[in-house]
């Protein structure tokens, strides 16, 4: 079996541009046990693969730029922009828009809703955790999450606003110039919005689960039938090939087999390999966030889970490690186990409310 995964991991690095996950080591689940009891051992073989992906450790505190420190005068800041709908061009929708506490900071729908009415492309993705990752948006087109902060903003689809005549608009509100001054001890400019909007966003998270009191050790926080679901997630269900690591993403891209027009990471790497793949999502809040996938198309986690154990769809492009270690096989038992699991990983995003503005 090790040799076979070496070769596995042999041929993925010679073949596409973007590298992909290995095949995690089968682990099997905690014997299953109707006691309804809390699990009093954990075996070392599932410590063991924990260990290996980076998962035996909880979340830990957002990173947070040295030149953009959470001031509470920053948050504040941060905060009003989010809210002010005066960040769109026609001045009627801003970032909660799309990014509603009350929605999992997205906005419940399966994609988001265009300037004109119609659909967009793609499902709004949460903004719970976003500061954890390497890059944003689905693509991975912005390097930060001050970046990703402009991009709907200014985007014709999403909030249609240019930035030049934003700076003018907020310098015209009575309040902002002193409120930038305050946070920034600098004057309205690209960089201070971006930086301000980042800033709130990156208190939006959640690591406070049944799944961290686990891993600091209470027994406690997890039943049996989410242990259990834990082993399925590290072993036959394969969900830790991709989420992975503290934030549960590796932060890499993948062709999960949704069969769609979506060029994903190849519209900004223009690399072959990288048609259709999108970053991996954390799973952090992920009872709040429905519906799932970048198109929407799955409305439930059992949905989620159901693609997966068929394999997916029939991408051209889909990844190697679906085509080879899927379908997999899961009992409806083991189906109910893994979602079990999932749900640890809810938790409680904080809720922010619209302040009164400037």
């Amino acid at each position: 079996m090790t040799g076979f995964l070496l070769l596995i991991f042999i041929l993925i690095n010679l073949g596409g541009c973007t590298k992909e996950a290995t095949a995690p080591t089968k682990t099997k689940a905690p014997a299953q046990t109707d006691t309804g009891q809390p699990p009093q051992e954990v075996s070392d073989e599932l410590k063991h693969v924990l260990q290996t992906h980076q998962m035996l450790t909880p979340i830990g505190d957002i990173p947070i730029p040295e030149d953009n420190p959470m001031n509470p005068e920053v948050l504040k800041l941060g905060q009003a922009l989010y809210f002010d709908p005066l960040l769109s061009g026609d001045n009627t929708r801003s970032c909660a828009s799309c990014h509603d506490a009350s929605l999992g900071y997205g906005d419940g729908k399966a994609t988001f809703e265009k300037v004109d009415g119609t659909a967009g492309a793609r499902n709004s993705p949460t903004v719970i955790n976003s500061g954890y990752y390497k890059t944003n948006f689905w693509d991975g087109r912005a390097s930060s999450l001050e970046e990703q902060a402009l991009g709907p903003i200014e985007n014709p689809n999403e909030m249609n606003q240019n930035l030049d005549a934003l700076i003018n608009e907020l310098k015209a509100i009575k309040g902002y110039e002193e409120m930038f001054q305050k946070a920034f001890g600098t004057g309205i400019t690209k960089e201070t919005i971006a930086k301000a909007i980042a800033a709130f966003e990156r208190q939006i998270v959640v690591k406070d689960t049944a799944y961290d009191r686990f891993l600091q050790g209470e027994k406690n926080a997890l039943t049996d039938q989410e242990v259990r679901g834990l082993g399925l997630f590290v072993g036959k269900a394969m969900c830790v090939t991709c989420h992975n690591g503290p934030n549960l993403s590796d932060n890499n891209f993948y062709n999960i087999g949704i069969e769609s027009e979506d060029e994903g990471r190849f519209a900004v790497t223009q690399e072959p390999g990288d048609l259709g793949r999108i970053r991996t999502p954390g799973l952090y809040g992920i009872t709040h966030t429905a519906p799932y996938m970048r198109d929407g198309s799955l409305k439930t986690l059992e949905d989620v889970i159901d693609y997966y154990d068929r394999g997916g769809d029939n991408h051209p492009n889909k990844s190697f490690f679906i085509k080879q270690f899927m379908p997999l096989g899961l009992s409806d038992s083991e189906k109910a186990d893994l979602l079990a699991f999932l749900k640890t990983l809810g938790g409680q995003p904080p809720v922010f409310e619209k302040p009164e503005l400037p």
